[in-house]
């Protein structure tokens, strides 16, 4: 159910905490949007207008089982900021990426991907992480990160790229708050990975629609897989799989969890280190793991309350309450509406829609849509609200796991997905994203479609295609992806 008048409100806050203008956001790209006829194709930019985004798929009108509450309670805790002890919730470190949910996946609305002002930036200077050093690679303008080292150091400083790594290295830790007793926790080297090009990025996906794709069953993508594979643009692709249950798995950006529930539990954890029932112990960095030292004994259980920090609460009132924080993360995740299409404005005028469909078809007919399908297929019936039951994907990805070259990998291993595989990212809600690509690298369209092609990636053919195309026709493929 979309309520216009409370996205607009939404966007409008987050624009002004971020200290940003709509001009200003619009400018996070390479091109400009009065370029005189004939110049090259340029990134319309990010699109203000309001598209529900941010507003629940429940029709509150028809919820018999009252899972409306359960969505709004979830976004209430994903905007809770957490400290150490004495939280309005469950704890925060000892080593953390962000304090809360929402401080990472903020724009255009709860639930999205980075803003345009960098909330990391500011942990040092206003205390939430007073002895730590802000690595070099986080700007205050710049994207939302986390960072991960694809290879272990030697003792020596040097990288052993015969030792994998790959795991999330937090960028802070609670060092000198008042709140964080006698811990005393180093930083990760930073300058040192950077120096030796031996650290990756990734920001924070969208998390707008998850219910849907979460709803997708194994063969309904399968038999999408087998229908993609007839194509002539070189394009193959696979699933990564649960090792649990070999199922196939689908969030995250080289799709290594399998559910919602996994997906919150595992950034809880490690994104702001607090325990839950899911990932219930301190987790070390990979290198305290690696050469078996762990945590300090003084920078355990610094809440108090023991074990799993953030777990049911059995005697709370109303029912909402009885939930864990990851439980209710996963609901207002998994009751997210999809975001919808809409005008494309430049300038203040609309790019009339016939130039958009014609991108839409062009989109197709050079290959794009072999991997960004406008809808992997309909849902299975949902056990949670109708709205998720025998419903349409249009999320324009298969959900698949693709090879992308060298100039996209990143040498890092999830599940079944190698070093350059990573799921197909969805598209919709594109219009309204600043940071591209996997690692935020790009803010302009034409950069991101650019930066596919590279040897050993599936899709050189397609961008070769794109390349070939006339100006005018380029312009309206990147029209198309901003009414997204």
């Amino acid at each position: 159910m979309i309520k216009p008048a409370k996205i607009t409100l939404v966007l409008a806050v987050v624009l002004c905490l971020a200290g940003m203008t709509l001009a200003q956001v619009r400018n996070f790209r390479h091109g400009k949007t009065n370029d005189p006829p004939g110049d090259p194709a340029t990134d319309p930019g990010v699109q203000m207008t309001p598209r529900g985004t941010g507003d629940t798929i429940i029709n509150p009108a028809d919820d018999p089982t009252g899972y409306t509450a359960f969505f709004e309670d979830g976004l209430a805790r994903f905007q809770v900021v957490e400290t150490v002890t004495n939280s309005e919730n469950v704890g925060l470190g000892p080593r953390f990426n962000s304090s809360s949910c929402s401080s990472c996946h903020a724009f255009p609305a709860p639930g999205g991907t980075g803003a345009a002002a960098n909330p990391q930036f500011q942990f040092v200077l206003d205390g939430t992480a007073p002895t730590s050093t802000i690595p070099s690679f986080i700007t205050a303008t710049g994207p939302t990160r986390e960072a991960r080292f694809p290879f272990f150091f030697n003792s020596n400083g040097t990288v052993n790229t015969s030792a994998p790594n790959g795991g999330v290295e937090d960028l802070f830790t609670v060092t000198g708050r008042d709140d964080a007793g006698s811990c005393s926790l180093a930083q990760p080297p930073f300058a040192q990975a950077v120096a030796t090009n031996n650290v990756i990025f990734r920001i924070p996906t969208p998390t707008f629609g998850l219910g849907l794709i979460e709803n997708l069953d194994d063969s309904t993508l399968l038999q999408n897989q087998a229908a993609n594979l007839t194509n002539s643009f070189g394009i193959a692709g696979t699933f990564n799989h649960n090792g649990n249950d070999g199922t196939i798995s689908r969030f995250g950006w080289k799709a290594q969890n399998k559910s919602l529930q996994l997906f919150a539990g595992e950034a809880y954890n490690v994104e702001m280190g607090i325990t839950n029932e899911i990932f219930n112990t301190e987790r070390p960095l990979p290198e305290e793991d690696q050469f078996g030292t762990g945590l300090p004994a003084n920078c355990l259980n610094l809440s108090g309350a023991g074990y799993p920090e953030d777990s049911i609460n059995p005697q709370a009132t109303p029912n909402i309450n009885v939930l864990d924080d990851v439980s209710a993360f996963a609901n207002f995740m998994r009751f997210l509406a999809p975001p919808l299409p809409g005008s494309v404005l430049v300038n203040g005028t609309a790019v009339p829609a016939a130039t958009i469909s014609q991108g839409q078809a062009l989109f197709t007919s050079i290959g794009c849509a072999t991997c960004h399908n406008p809808s992997p297929g309909t849902t299975q019936a949902s056990g949670f609200v109708s709205t998720l039951s025998k419903a349409p994907v249009n999320a324009f990805s298969d959900i698949e796991i693709h090879h992308m070259g060298t100039g996209l990998a990143d040498n890092v291993s999830q599940g079944g997905a190698g070093g350059d595989q990573f799921r197909t990212a969805p598209l919709w809600g594109l219009g309204q994203r600043i940071f591209l690509l996997h690692d935020g690298r790009a803010t302009d369209l034409g950069t991101a479609i650019q930066a596919h092609s590279s040897t050993g990636s599936e899709a050189n053919t397609v961008i070769s295609n794109f390349n070939s195309l006339s100006v005018a026709q380029q312009q309206a493929i990147l029209d198309f992806l901003r009414s997204l």
